[in-house]
């Protein structure tokens, strides 16, 4: 156990005698849903969270949602390739509905966008992903989810570290209990941050004083280009483009393109254009100038992108090379 966390209980007297851990920490390992809330409780009061929140909280989750539970047992095992994914996800309708709404919100997003250092099509690319523009945040109670995950999920230390941190949202009365909702795994709102990254990067964008993802769109866009500012994003760079690669005599690129960005070398755009290289689009490379890497997630054969840093930063809000592609494509057509 961290000490951080070993001293938080024991200056609340919660230390169980002889045992070296927290009262909270012996409740979890028994049997009962019971007695898991009972430690969660004094775990949450030693924290400092309000009695009446902390009550409110565990009212909502006064047995484990099997729901949850089936959803965290059973995911998908299958494998969708990158060509599957994008057409999937990058679908005409999301397409024309990201570019109606961004006819709406085009002014204050990217007055946004520019005080945080980021760029629109980041974050309509994410917003369109997580959550359809707004139109799905998940039907899930969060404290009810994180406290089933906590309780009998495969990450339980992960997810009672985000229910604490949930309830300390709350204490700043953003939302209500009741009102906190979110994915059966405790993404919230409408960029589905987990508790942690609200707690990191949640950002005020309306003016009022809070930093409400649930409905005000000014604080999801201020809130999702504030992690991408804060994550290293470079305001009017490019995350990546469309190329065109050669071929050698056994159907193989002859240098060194990769099916995943973290196995893939980076080099300067002159060298991959030196290298036979070349953009799809006709007016040349979008930063002749930069460093980049050259993914084929799908092999040879398939798409192929030089892809920049910008990229890597859109993989820190989700660490998967096909959901930075679908944001980059996605945002690029929703904004051009």
């Amino acid at each position: 156990m961290k000490r951080r966390n070993f001293l938080v209980a024991a200056a609340g007297g919660l230390v169980a005698a002889g045992t070296g851990l927290p009262a909270w920490a012996q409740a979890a390992a028994g049997e009962s849903y019971a007695a898991f809330l009972s430690g969660l409780r004094q775990q949450a009061l030693a924290a400092g969270m309000p009695s009446s929140i902390v009550e409110q909280s565990l009212a909502l989750a006064p047995a484990p949602n099997q729901d949850v539970l089936k959803l965290d047992r059973h995911q998908p095992e299958f494998t969708l390739t990158w060509a599957q994914y994008r057409d999937r996800v990058v679908s005409p309708t999301r397409e024309e509905k990201g570019q109606q709404t961004y006819q709406q919100v085009r002014n204050s997003l990217s007055s946004i966008s520019e005080r945080f250092g980021c760029d629109d099509d980041a974050v309509m690319g994410i917003w369109g992903l997580e959550s359809g523009f707004g139109e799905r945040q998940g039907r899930f109670n969060v404290i009810e989810a994180l406290a089933t995950l906590a309780y009998d999920g495969r990450r339980a230390a992960f997810f009672r570290s985000e229910l604490i941190k949930a309830m300390q949202i709350l204490a700043r009365g953003v939302i209500s209990p009741s009102d906190m909702l979110g994915s059966y795994a405790g993404a919230m709102g409408q960029p589905q941050f987990m508790p942690s990254a609200y707690l990191r990067f949640a950002a005020d964008g309306d003016g009022d004083g809070r930093c409400n993802i649930w409905s005000s769109e000014l604080d999801v866009f201020a809130s999702i280009a504030n992690y991408l500012g804060r994550s290293g994003w470079q305001r009017g760079e490019p995350w990546g483009e469309e190329v065109a690669v050669p071929l050698g005599s056994n159907g193989q690129f002859t240098s060194f393109a990769a099916t995943k960005s973290r196995h893939a070398p980076v080099h300067p755009v002159s060298t991959w254009q030196a290298l036979g290289v070349r953009p799809v689009q006709s007016s040349g490379f979008l930063a002749p100038q930069a460093t980049g890497s050259l993914l084929q997630p799908d092999g040879p054969g398939g798409q192929a992108f030089l892809v920049y840093r910008n990229f890597r930063v859109i993989r820190a809000y989700n660490p998967s090379d096909y959901y930075a592609l679908a944001v980059g494509i996605l945002g690029g057509r929703i904004t051009r």
